[in-house]
């Protein structure tokens, strides 16, 4: 097998995959829910742009979409790269899915008031054995009020995300990212987009001595967690449990 054979071969493992993890996920949300008409709250991107070709979390809204039970979709700006407003937002006009940008900072205000967000689902980077999940720094703190809300917070990842051989996610190392990322802001003028063209511009917004903790991922524990969707299917805790068994899931 060429090396071009093994990439195309690849690909079409990793579509698949995405496409499992939409069904299991969609399916899964449709059966909990009490209602038709669901709507979803998201954060990070985990779409076709960050995989391939269909996306993980992305891929949850897109088969709810096609299922014609998801009726509105919220999506976080996710600073301090912007990942949300600058890549989620392009596939959701692509995928045609009625949708709202907000900052991150808003959701438990939009938890509270809009009593028809069924889930918060998010992806993930790395999945510890217990369930533990790592995730774009502000995951936590989502999860957290999806909880207090008594929402769903689903992580949708494939099998290969998760590390059996690390019992918990105090054994996932956070990287610590450049402060500069959250002391400037990066974008493009109003003016030159009108016109066309998409040239950059940084604006200083903080005084240049100003120091800055700025971690890429945090870590959310099992216990916030209500389901993880892998290509294999759902995996929920077992009664009055904290923690997920995926050794015993994925085997």
């Amino acid at each position: 097998m060429t090396y071009m054979q093994a990439t195309k071969a690849m690909l079409a493992v990793d579509i698949t995959d995405n496409q499992a993890i939409g069904t299991h996920g969609a399916h899964y949300i449709a059966e909990t829910a009490s209602t038709s008409s669901i709507k979803l709250l998201m954060h990070y991107n985990a779409g076709a742009l960050a995989t391939t070709g269909y996306g993980m979390a992305l891929g949850i809204a897109c088969t709810l979409n096609e299922l014609n039970v998801l009726s509105h979709m919220y999506f976080t700006k996710t600073r301090p790269y912007n990942q949300g407003v600058h890549l989620m937002a392009v596939e959701l006009l692509e995928e045609h899915i009625p949708s709202m940008h907000m900052c991150n900072l808003a959701v438990s205000a939009l938890l509270q008031s809009d009593l028809g967000i069924q889930a918060i689902v998010v992806g993930a980077d790395r999945v510890a054995a217990n369930g533990d999940t790592a995730n774009k720094i502000g995951t936590y703190q989502l999860a957290i009020t999806a909880h207090h809300h008594n929402r769903l917070f689903i992580v949708a990842a494939p099998s290969t995300s998760i590390n059996l051989d690390m019992p918990s996610g105090k054994q996932i190392e956070i990287e610590q990212r450049d402060p500069s990322e959250i002391l400037v802001q990066s974008g493009f003028t109003q003016s030159l987009v009108a016109t066309g063209s998409l040239e950059p511009a940084s604006v200083q917004v903080a005084p240049v001595e100003t120091r800055a903790w700025n971690p890429s991922f945090d870590v959310t524990p099992a216990a916030l967690i209500s389901a993880i969707i892998t290509e294999k299917g759902v995996i929920t805790k077992q009664p009055n449990s904290s923690k997920f068994d995926l050794k015993a899931a994925l085997s």
